[in-house]
């Protein structure tokens, strides 16, 4: 075992003596060692029940005969840090807890890894540890959050954003933002939409790194705790078998998960996760243009909100994640083996999807390509994403004048301010991963727009978008304006053109016009200091997945 690099020998005295300290006994040094990297902390509501579902995991681990030893990463609540400085820090601190994982399981020789994230960043940043450490892991995600309910209708975090917007449109009351404020979020769990963290965690199930029924399996279901102690039982007979994450996270695994990705419609952040997860392996070949690829072959088949009205928990109660794969098996990989030990095609034997209005078939699909489309043009030669699946038809194209902004809160005051028209394209640049740094989401402004009811405005930016939001938001621009990207040429009044269908994105100018306006601009350089000043040297561009390299 990994952990004899600990505990064997008599000159590993000295460390035994340490365990023992911890409470280990003389048949203890005999079992698998299994680090548990916990995300818990009280200001997450996804992360606030994962110490007592640790505890279940630690049974599990001890029932099959390893020894469980828990340790703490960091987790920051993107809705939370939205819209001031601290989302600066969301993106980088995927980093963090990929180097906090990699740092404890190498530090300490654990033979075996169980994952407990929940929200936005933490998910990704386990899973490159996962693969960057390859000892066995298996994921546990901690559950959905149930939507809250206001006015005899289910509502979530991103019915607050808006509402703020329909109070300054004279929409509805103060009293009435309030109100919702406080049933919004009714308790524990990931926000309970298919935003960033829920599609994060579908994506961890489609990989092969948790569990059936993990990824909607909500918080506060009794279930959940079953598979948290069915995974600690698991981890161990990993260990044994030396499933490693690099045999269950393959090319296809990939396919896989990105094909899942599609057709639910998830985050469009995932375009900058899960090619974050593949650099971890030289082997594999993720990029935008297979998601573009597999956009195109496969259709979008669940309206899971803030695209549509059903919740995560009708996903789950249409069959969740193995339901998905049973609709899908036509177009997927069913040999990849996961962590149950089992293939895709043995995991689903007997599936079937019990709501068709919420996992539609493929010959009725809610659209005929995947949720997310890819694209390219003289603003974004290396590309740029948009959630398409939450697009209405009517603004899959766009024309329009361009009115720029060089930073979130410039445009946040102007939209609220009454100086966007319906039909402008706003461009949010410096912003991107080293401009902003950070590449903050752009969830105040865009839930703005829908809440103060400004038709037919588009939102281009070198930052990114919440899972959350939805309409003609294209985010990633790459190259990035702080790296001499497009974006930085364009000046208010440009004509630019949005075509979704056709995947393009340009500005009506020359080539030679766009770099002789390049060679004059006066960057807009954000002084910042500690970690993100490191963190802005070191960062690739989003089409990259905003990796440190």
């Amino acid at each position: 075992m990994k952990s004899d690099n600990i505990k064997k020998g008599i000159q590993r005295a000295p460390h035994r003596s340490l365990l023992r300290a911890c409470g280990l006994r003389d048949d203890d040094f005999k079992k698998p060692f299994i680090g548990i990297a916990n995300s818990f902390t009280d200001i997450v509501p996804g992360h606030i029940h994962l110490r007592e579902l640790v505890e279940h995991v630690k049974d599990g681990i001890i029932a099959a005969g390893g020894i469980p030893f828990e340790f703490d990463t960091m987790a920051i609540c993107d809705g939370i840090a939205m819209n001031h400085e601290g989302m600066k820090y969301s993106l980088p601190s995927r980093e963090i807890v990929a180097a906090t994982v990699e740092s404890m399981a190498k530090g300490h020789s654990f033979d075996g890894l169980v994952l407990i994230p929940s929200c936005d960043k933490v998910v990704p940043g386990m899973l490159m540890a996962a693969l960057r450490v390859d000892i066995p892991s298996i994921v546990v995600t901690g559950g959905p959050m149930i939507s809250g309910v206001y006015k005899g209708k289910n509502v979530d975090l991103i019915s607050v954003y808006e509402a703020v917007g329909e109070e300054a449109a004279g929409k509805i009351s103060k009293e009435e933002v309030i109100e919702l404020e406080k049933c919004a979020c009714p308790g524990e769990g990931s926000c309970s939409g298919l935003f960033t963290a829920n599609t994060m965690a579908c994506v961890t199930e489609a990989l092969g790194l948790s569990l059936p029924m993990t990824a909607t399996t909500h918080a506060v279901d009794a279930n959940n705790r079953k598979i948290a102690k069915s995974s600690g039982e698991r981890i161990v007979e990993m260990v044994s078998e030396d499933l490693k994450p690099s045999m269950i996270l393959t090319q296809d695994a990939f396919y896989n998960a990105i094909a899942v990705d599609m057709a639910l419609g998830g985050s469009s952040n995932t375009a900058l996760h899960i090619p974050a997860i593949a650099s971890e392996c030289e082997s594999l070949k993720v990029d935008l243009d297979l998601f573009d690829k597999i956009s195109k072959e496969i259709p979008h088949i669940a309206l899971i909100s803030p695209a549509g009205d059903d919740t995560m928990l009708d996903l789950h109660e249409a069959g969740g994640i193995p339901a998905v794969f049973k609709t899908l098996e036509s177009k997927i990989f069913l040999d990849s083996i996961t962590c149950a030990g089992k293939t895709i095609k043995e995991n689903i034997e007997g599936v079937s999807v019990k709501n068709p209005k919420v996992i539609h078939t493929l010959e009725d699909p809610v659209h005929s390509e995947g949720g997310i489309a890819v694209l390219k043009g003289n603003i974004a030669p290396n590309g740029s994403v948009v959630k398409q699946g939450a697009v209405t038809d009517d603004m899959m194209y766009v024309k329009g004048p361009a009115k720029v902004f060089e930073s979130e809160e410039d445009v946040v005051e102007a939209i609220f301010g009454g100086k966007i028209s319906e039909g402008d394209v706003i461009v949010i640049r410096y912003e991107g991963p080293k401009g902003g740094p950070g590449m903050r989401e752009m969830l105040n402004p865009t839930s703005a727009i829908m809440g103060l009811g400004i038709k037919n405005v588009a939102l281009i930016t070198d930052g990114r978008f919440s899972g959350g939001t939805r309409g003609p938001c294209i985010g990633h621009i790459s190259p990035e304006a702080m790296a001499d990207g497009p974006i930085a040429a364009i000046k208010d009044g440009d004509i630019i053109e949005i075509d979704i269908k056709n995947r393009s994105i340009n500005v009506e100018l020359t080539d030679s016009e766009i770099t002789e306006r390049i060679s004059k601009v006066v960057k807009v350089d954000k002084k910042v200091d500690g970690w993100l000043n490191i963190y802005r040297q070191q960062v690739s561009s989003a089409d990259k997945g905003a990796i440190l390299r």
